[in-house]
């Protein structure tokens, strides 16, 4: 008798524009690997109980999405350094009994930037906007890329304050005034501002010639963000997509022992 396929899910609120069903199903496709994978909505209180129902009814693995990664990180017992450091956890599974959380941002993000869109980090002055479990997930491979400097920006400066001092010293939080008369190579919105059709506080003066705009928020066309960039002289303005397939790319191979070849999966999603 064949076994069911197995069992993956993305969980987040909102969920209904996500994208990680398709590209996990095209995976399955590229690789022969036989899964079945859904997206589920959770309430803030709702969470951790749908996930530890989904691995006790046997599901195989669970990515998270906003606004749970930090959440997701508290809930494990295993923790791979990325999801340990970063204090954020989007890809679950359980090993040995117990439930364990991986960062696969992190690698997509760089992965997208470096790889498909040929921007380095190294030696580049990188300005974060967020505090949350978005930005915390891409802060140690941005560390492992050597950039110049990072710094935070949070509409709660407290948040952006807790972040640096999380990561011990390797960015600094800075306030808008403290941002006046400051550029930047490279600029990323980690806020959920673009789900709700917005713009996170920002200044044309902070782009520096040559600058790279990225939204880690992606969407059927371009994000306010993107468009704000494009429309301020951004050398370079890309959404999360490309970021959102990698970091995918990356959890399948913790899950499933197979990397699947992301670019395709990228420009058939593009069109």
């Amino acid at each position: 008798m064949n076994r069911p396929p197995a069992r993956y899910a993305v969980v987040g609120n909102p969920i209904n524009h996500s994208k990680s069903p398709l590209i996990h199903s095209l995976f399955a496709q590229q690789t022969g690997e036989a899964l079945a994978y859904e997206a589920l909505l959770a309430t803030a209180e709702g969470f951790e109980g749908l996930a530890g129902e989904f691995f006790r009814e046997g599901g195989s693995g669970l990515n998270v999405t906003v606004p749970f990664k930090q959440a997701a990180w508290a809930m494990c017992r295993r923790l791979t350094p990325d999801a340990a450091r970063s204090r954020a956890a989007n890809t679950l599974e359980v090993r040995e009994g117990e439930l364990s959380g991986a960062n696969t941002d992190g690698i997509g993000f760089v992965r997208d930037l470096r790889d498909n869109l040929g921007i380095e980090i190294g030696g580049r002055r990188v300005l974060l906007l967020g505090a949350g479990g978005a930005v915390r997930g891409v802060v140690p491979a941005l560390e492992e890329e050597s950039p110049a400097s990072i710094t935070v920006w949070n509409r709660t400066a407290e948040r952006a304050v807790e972040l640096a001092r999380d990561f011990g010293g390797s960015l600094a939080a800075a306030s808008v005034e403290e941002l006046r008369g400051r550029q930047f190579d490279l600029i990323v919105n980690g806020t959920s501002s673009s789900l709700q059709g917005g713009l996170p506080e920002v200044d044309a003066a902070w782009l520096a010639s040559g600058c790279c705009c990225y939204d880690l928020v992606y969407g059927d066309k371009d994000t306010p963000f993107v468009r704000w960039a494009l429309d301020n002289g951004a050398a370079t303005a890309a959404d999360g997509l490309g970021m959102l397939v990698e970091q995918a790319a990356e959890s399948f191979r913790i899950w499933r022992g197979v990397t699947p070849n992301a670019r395709p999966i990228i420009r058939q999603l593009r069109g």
